[in-house]
Parts: C-alpha cells; sequence; structure tokens
C-alpha cells in the first residue's frame, strides 16, 4: 500500500505550476504555492516548540485556505482535528478543549464567539482567511509565527524547489486525524483515524474511480467530515486533481453554475441534492414528454435525451455521482437507473474513514449500498434474509475514540470486528442492504421488528410529502412529515392531508407495520452535515 503523502510528494515534484487548490471565483494555489506553505509551517513548528503528535484544530468554513491549513498540519507529523464551522461556540470550545489542540485554525467571526479562558491548552489562534494571527498566549508561538517567512528565506533564499520536497512515510500506524462524528444520536466522538488508514481509502478511491493529473472537482460537502475530506479533498489532490471550493451551501443555480465552469471528473454529494436535481429539472421534463411514451422505443430515447442534458449540466466530463450520508429515495433512485444516469450510493461511516461498501455504477443494484470495501459480516443466523449488525475489518477503520474507554469498550467484537451499530442483510452477490440503526430500530407488541427507514422510504412517495422520520409514541408508530403543500389548496383539503399521508403509505405497508398517525412539521428537521436526520432530538 502506497503511503498518500508519497504520492503528493510525487504530484507536487511532477506538476509545480499547476493548480492545486482553488476557491470558486477567488484565489487560487499552485502546487509549488502548497510546498512553501508546507514548509513554512515546518519552520515554524520547530521555532514554536510544537512538535509531531501535538494536536491542531481547524474550524472554518470551506475554502482552498482551509484545505492549505490540512496539510501544513498533517504533512509535518501533528494531528489535524477537523470541526464544523456551524457547530455551536460551546461546542467548539468543548471539542477544541478535548482534543487537547495547542492552535487553531478559524475564521475571525467564529473565533469572537469563542472565550479563550476556557481554552487553557491553547497557545494561539490563526485566521484562516490571512494567516494572521487572532489571539496568542503563549509569546513564543506568536513570534515563530510572525517569523514563518523570514525564516524560509533564509532556510531556501532562491526560494522553495521541487527537489526539496521530501514527505514523511514511515507513520502508518500513527495517530493523523481525530474527527469528531455529528452523528444521527447525540454526543460527539473522537474518532481517531491514523495514516495507514487514509492511505487505504487512498488507494481503493485509485482502483474504483480513478483520476489523473489535470482533472478537477467541485468540493461541496463540509470539510471537517470525513466523507468530504477523504473523497473530495485529499484522494483527488494527491492525484493531481485541482480542488474548487465553493464555501457556503450553494443554492442549486450557484452549484450548477460552479459544475459547467469547473467541469469535475467527479461529483461527490448527498442524496438531497440529487434529489432536488430530480424534482427542479428531471421530473417535469419527464411530465413534459409523457405523452411520447405511448410510442414504442420512446421511453428509452426521452430518458437517453434527458440524461445527456443532466451530464451537460454538471460540466459534462462526469464518470460517476457518488452519493452517500442517507439513502436515496426510492422513485428517484430507480429514474436514475432507468435513465442510465453513471450514479452509486455508498455506505460508509467516519470510523471507516469513511467508506465501507461501493459498487461502480453499471453494477450497482438499486436498493443496496454496494458491496463491502474490506471485510463485512451480518451478525445474523440468515444474513440474506434476516437482519443482524453490520460489522467490518479493515486497514481504514478506526483504532478507537479518543479518551473515551467506554465507548472504545463496546465499538468492538470481543474477536475484533467493528460494530457499526447498523442493522442489514447481504445478498448471495455480496450487496449489502441496510435496514436501518438498531437504536431506531421498533419492537412491535407481538415481537416483529419495524425498521423507521423502510417506513420512510414509503412515506417519501407519498403526496406532498418532502421528508419524513417515524417514531414509537405510546406504542403506536407515528409519522412526522414536514410536507410541500400548494398555497392556493384550500381549508379543508389541507386539514385532510395527515389522513391522506397514512392511508397512502399503509397501502404499500404490512399490517404489523401500519402508521396509526401522521404530524405535519412547520419547519424541516434539523440535520447532520451529510444531511442524515437528527434522530435523537426527535422522539
Amino acid at each position: 500500500m502506497k503511503h498518500y503523502l508519497k504520492k503528493l510528494e510525487e504530484t507536487i515534484r511532477e506538476h509545480w505550476d499547476q493548480k492545486a487548490l482553488c476557491d470558486y471565483n477567488g484565489d487560487s494555489f499552485t502546487y509549488a504555492d502548497l510546498a512553501a506553505n508546507i514548509e513554512q509551517f515546518r519552520l515554524f513548528l520547530k521555532e514554536a516548540g510544537i512538535t509531531k503528535r501535538n494536536k491542531i484544530a481547524i474550524c472554518a468554513r470551506n475554502s482552498a485556505r482551509w484545505a492549505i491549513a490540512f496539510w501544513d498540519v498533517n504533512v509535518n507529523g501533528c494531528v489535524a482535528v477537523p470541526l464544523l464551522a456551524d457547530f455551536h461556540p460551546n461546542s467548539i470550545i468543548a471539542l477544541t478543549h478535548h482534543s487537547d489542540s495547542v492552535l487553531l485554525f478559524t475564521d475571525k467571526d467564529i473565533w469572537e464567539k469563542l472565550n479563550p479562558q476556557q481554552l487553557p491548552v491553547l497557545k494561539a489562534a490563526i485566521n484562516v482567511k490571512d494567516w494572521s494571527l487572532l489571539w496568542h498566549r503563549d509569546e513564543k508561538v506568536a513570534k515563530a509565527w510572525e517569523n514563518r517567512e523570514k525564516a524560509f528565506s533564509q532556510r531556501h533564499p532562491k526560494g522553495m524547489q521541487p527537489e526539496n520536497v521530501t514527505y514523511p512515510t514511515n507513520n502508518m500506524d500513527k495517530l493523523a486525524i481525530i474527527n469528531y462524528t455529528s452523528g444521527t444520536t447525540g454526543n460527539p466522538k473522537g474518532v481517531m483515524l491514523t495514516y495507514g488508514a487514509l492511505s487505504d481509502t487512498d488507494e481503493f478511491s485509485n482502483t474504483q474511480f480513478p483520476n489523473h493529473p489535470g482533472d478537477t472537482i467541485v468540493s461541496m460537502l463540509p470539510m471537517a467530515h470525513m466523507y468530504g475530506l477523504a473523497i473530495e479533498f485529499i484522494h483527488p489532490n494527491v492525484d493531481g486533481v485541482t480542488v474548487y471550493f465553493l464555501g457556503k451551501t450553494p443554492s442549486p443555480s450557484t452549484l450548477l453554475k460552479a459544475m459547467h465552469d469547473v467541469k469535475p471528473y467527479m461529483v461527490v454529494t448527498v442524496p438531497l441534492v440529487m434529489e432536488k436535481v430530480y424534482a427542479n429539472s428531471i421530473k417535469p421534463a419527464l411530465e413534459k414528454m409523457h405523452w411520447l411514451s405511448n410510442i414504442p422505443f420512446s421511453k428509452k430515447l426521452i430518458y437517453s435525451i434527458i440524461r445527456k442534458k443532466v451530464l451537460s449540466a454538471f460540466g459534462g466530463k462526469v464518470q460517476c455521482f457518488i452519493m452517500g450520508g442517507a439513502p436515496l429515495k426510492p422513485e428517484v433512485e430507480q429514474c436514475f437507473k432507468e435513465m442510465r444516469l453513471p450514479f452509486t450510493v455508498g455506505y460508509g461511516m467516519t470510523e471507516a474513514c469513511p467508506l465501507l461498501g461501493w459498487e461502480w455504477w453499471p453494477n450497482f443494484v438499486v436498493g443496496s449500498c454496494g458491496k463491502p470495501v474490506h471485510e463485512i459480516r451480518i451478525d445474523s443466523e440468515d444474513p440474506q434474509n434476516t437482519a443482524g449488525e453490520i460489522q467490518a475489518k479493515g486497514a481504514n477503520i478506526t483504532v478507537g475514540y479518543y479518551k473515551n474507554p467506554e465507548a472504545n469498550a463496546v465499538a468492538f467484537t470481543d474477536d475484533g470486528w467493528f460494530r457499526t451499530g447498523d442493522l442489514g442483510t447481504m445478498d448471495e452477490e455480496g450487496n449489502i442492504f441496510i435496514r436501518g440503526r438498531i437504536k431506531s430500530m421498533i419492537l412491535n407488541s407481538s415481537g416483529q421488528n419495524i425498521y423507521p427507514e423502510e417506513l420512510e422510504a414509503v412515506l417519501s412517495g407519498c403526496p406532498y410529502v418532502v421528508e419524513s422520520l417515524v417514531v414509537e409514541r405510546e406504542r403506536k408508530i407515528v409519522a412526522l412529515v414536514y410536507p410541500d403543500i400548494p398555497d392556493d389548496l384550500d381549508a379543508e383539503a389541507r386539514k385532510d392531508i395527515p389522513q391522506l399521508i397514512r392511508s397512502t403509505a399503509n397501502k404499500s405497508l404490512p399490517s404489523y407495520s401500519q402508521i396509526n398517525k401522521v404530524e405535519l412539521m412547520d419547519t424541516p428537521f434539523e440535520k447532520t452535515p451529510k444531511m442524515s436526520i437528527k434522530r435523537f432530538l426527535y422522539k
């Protein structure tokens, strides 16, 4: 297995003047610029007395400089602690402190909401936007930061040269990242991932969705989440792909303009984005051409025309749309399959850096989340028909949770398999089918297992339903629904919507999992960065 930093080293040397990291419609940095920044940071660390394995947090909005800050930390042997910029200030303080971070890269407006007195280990805070020092407690660190460019000039009077670039590769078992989960079950845990885990993910990615120097990609996912960090940034960038950052969550029109301009080789996203593309563009186009469906062979032609338009809208060079973090609505998934859109829905989690299941799009089975990336077993006597916990092994799996012995004690089985907490089955071809989370499963009075996610998939096809969440209340099944109700709908019809949704869904559900009540929500559900609903907030 080749170390991803060795690949970065080779890419920097061979593609010195090529763009490496760019802000869409903003600043851009070449691989030469990146190499110089990494070297400046190395000299700073040495003068500041900050050694390898020290923790350094990054809490800022996505940008090219965010990526440079990550490489500065990661290449030089410190432990990167990416934190979501959307976290509440109290959470940022708690996690920065819990991780023992000695430095914090952040945005000025985020820093202004933090109290450094609650961060006794922190030595300094640095503005990601312009590299200015926002605050410091340690004069030695402040002086080293202010002198870093001078130190660089003295060390490299002729500037950084390609032959000067050499990065460490004897650290496969060393800690590279502490990534705090922000999942559907509450309380964040610091997932520890090694350089070996990142190298394994990069190696697998190269075998499944290879890229080439000079390719481009648009980064739209949170960089503080492993899905975006590993698949949308680290893997492409070490291979010579130019990464363009959108910064904040884009509107559909902004996103498509960026895709059209950048022309990415791959789109890494969450189902919600592609469901919006379907609802706003594909479905209306199909409805307009519905009259053609009675003509022999016309359906295939219609899908072909729409497929070309979708691919063109995303720049015309997309080899695959990779979706993860949540299931794709069955109606959308079936349509994409019929029109032969190159898409796949993968399976992963932070603890797997992040991949657990994947299949290249021509072989992808609708309803599944691919085949095992490494070893997967279903803890069930009949894995093909009876759901059991999905358990995993592989070089990409976490070595545990930072300073959390309680979580570590239950994370692995006695024989060393990681417990995902997900329930699923696996067919004889090895395709994984997720049924739901163990903590979400409902056990009814007759002993029947009910998986809320399966009911939610049925609800997604009901009238007016935008998104839903199924919960158990007083031993009854209740569906919480955020609807899309037309403005011109009269009051009497509005009153009947919950019963219409309930009766429509129950027609497709077995007797033991019938929905007893539908409650309409006034606002969308709160979600994690990968757009999964935070179930623990709704009971």
